[in-house]
């Protein structure tokens, strides 16, 4: 290997993943199939390295990986639009808005569930369970 390429699990432990997740990244195309060494070894480049933390990133911030291949297309494409990406955060950010309103709701059901609960019957009487059994 040449001093700018590296071994799959160079490559990972720079990019902070394991290895299976480079592999799962090629698999689904969000990562080129890297060239080989004479020898038949994967040979990666610092540019795979900097994809795989662009889409690790990406999904610490709730992208998914299809949204991830989205932003990848729009980055690649050097005549799309800033607003395209800026539309795609947006929605991401509403989704996200959307989810934080469901789990607020999920958790003001269960404590009122949780009120209503004395703790001290059976299981048999359980108002939070007659109240999932009644819904």
């Amino acid at each position: 290997m040449s001093i700018s390429t590296m071994t799959i699990g160079k490559a990972a432990a720079e990019a902070g993943v394991n290895v299976q997740t480079i592999r799962y990244y090629e698999r689904t195309g969000l990562v080129p199939a890297p060239s080989r060494t004479p020898s038949g070894y994967r040979a990666y480049g610092p540019d795979t390295v900097r994809l795989v933390r662009f889409i690790k990133h990406a999904q610490e911030l709730g992208f998914t990986l299809a949204e991830v291949e989205e932003l990848l297309k729009l980055r690649e494409d050097r005549v799309s639009p800033c607003a395209d990406v800026r539309a795609a955060a947006v929605a991401k950010v509403k989704a996200i808005e959307w989810k934080i309103d469901r789990l607020v709701a999920m958790r003001e059901a269960l404590c009122a569930l949780i009120a209503c609960c004395d703790s001290n019957g059976s299981a048999r009487s359980c108002p939070i369970l007659e109240t999932l059994d009644a819904s």
